[in-house]
């Protein structure tokens, strides 16, 4: 049997549809049917022998076990094998991962159709294991002036502090901000000098920018023109090494909704949108979040964060729940003089000022991202100062 071909575990009680998908599947070779189970009750217990990368559960099995109960049970087994469902169209089944359902395929339906299903499914699975246990938290707004980089440096310096082992990752790759924000040198290593073919451990450490809070950085490139040359498929195969290296990955992205700022929304396990009470910054907000329902984000994957959160303007705070359809998961409140002079030094607040209310709401954010959170880490007197 091929290395690369999927094995497929078939849960069904209907011969005729039992050997419907025996015959699709003997056309091929990309899957292995490793055996079709009858009897609902016995499929966990032959999970060890039959070691699956899927399994096809159909809805409609009868029995002591029936099949959504099945799906429920292997689903709570923790196991992480995926699951989909063979339902008709008379018993609609919903795609859920977080109940084990994470794919349907309804009858009647051709080999293509299956094949496609299975491959897929094993495909977004093993990604996802290879990936190990990041988090890739992605900063963005629909306008600028609204403190994003800073924001995003500073949750990566407070993770840090809270005992994460944090990468953050410059996407606005047109103006370079986080350059531009931490003073780094023009001939520092950027993005563009990793390798476009694979990008291995050794590529990143000497790309990687080591900042003075201890966060590592990796730079977009320091010229306007070289914008261009930052391919999203080279970006995705770095950020994909990075989720193996890291625990908590943070990307500062750029306005635009361009190719390369989808691909980084696309990737990110949370997006955590920056709003601030000023009324353009509130029309782009919403305008994104309905794009955001036609891509087909889940409303689980954003986050609002209100910068500046005590300096309403004389906009109603409710009114801004209101038109996001609920509160803000995180507020930071503004104070210009431990913020300014901070980011004019090109250091974190968070360190500069750890006792500020700042920083305290920066660090509540951080803890809401890191996997592990710690008793902050004081920073010494001489940074401190």
């Amino acid at each position: 049997m091929p290395s690369d071909q999927v094995r497929l575990l078939l849960v069904e009680d209907v011969p005729q549809v039992a050997q419907y998908v025996r015959g699709l599947l003997n056309a091929q070779t990309q899957i292995r049917l490793v055996d079709v189970i009858a009897d609902g009750g016995q499929a966990i217990g032959q999970l060890a022998d039959q070691r699956p990368d899927v399994i096809v559960v159909d809805a409609l099995l009868q029995g002591r076990i029936r099949g959504m109960t099945l799906v429920k049970q292997l689903h709570e087994s923790g196991l992480g094998i995926p699951v989909f469902v063979l339902t008709v169209p008379q018993n609609p089944v919903l795609i859920d991962p977080d109940k084990g359902v994470h794919d349907v395929l309804s009858m009647p339906f051709n080999g293509y159709d299956l094949m496609t299903k299975v491959v897929g499914l094993h495909k977004a699975n093993t990604a996802v294991a290879d990936r190990g246990p990041s988090r890739m938290v992605t900063v963005f707004a629909p306008k600028g002036g609204v403190g994003k980089t800073t924001i995003a440096f500073n949750l990566a310096v407070a993770a840090s502090q809270l005992g994460a082992k944090v990468v953050l990752v410059d996407g606005s790759v047109q103006f370079a901000d986080l350059r531009a924000f931490l003073r780094v040198p023009l001939d520092a290593p950027s993005m563009l000098d990793l390798p476009t073919d694979r990008v291995a451990e050794a590529d990143l450490a000497d790309v990687i920018w080591r900042d003075a809070s201890g966060i590592d950085i990796l730079l977009a490139p320091p010229r306007i023109e070289q914008a261009e040359m930052v391919l999203a498929r080279d970006l995705e195969k770095t950020l994909s090494l990075l989720r193996r290296l890291y625990e908590l990955i943070i990307v500062d992205t750029g306005v635009a909704l361009g190719d390369l700022t989808l691909s980084l929304l696309d990737q990110a396990d949370t997006i955590l949108e920056v709003v601030t009470y000023d009324g353009t910054t509130i029309r782009n907000t919403i305008a994104m979040s309905e794009t955001f329902q036609k891509i087909g984000y889940p409303l689980s994957k954003i986050q609002y964060l209100v910068n500046r959160a005590d300096s309403a303007a004389g906009i109603d705070p409710g009114e801004l729940s209101s038109l996001l359809g609920r509160d803000p998961e995180h507020r930071v409140r503004s104070e210009g003089p431990i913020v300014g002079p901070a980011s004019n030094r090109g250091e974190a607040f968070v360190v500069s000022d750890p006792d500020a209310g700042v920083s305290r709401d920066l660090m509540s954010v951080a803890a809401a991202f890191a996997p592990h959170s710690i008793a902050p880490r004081r920073p010494a007197a001489a940074v401190a100062g």
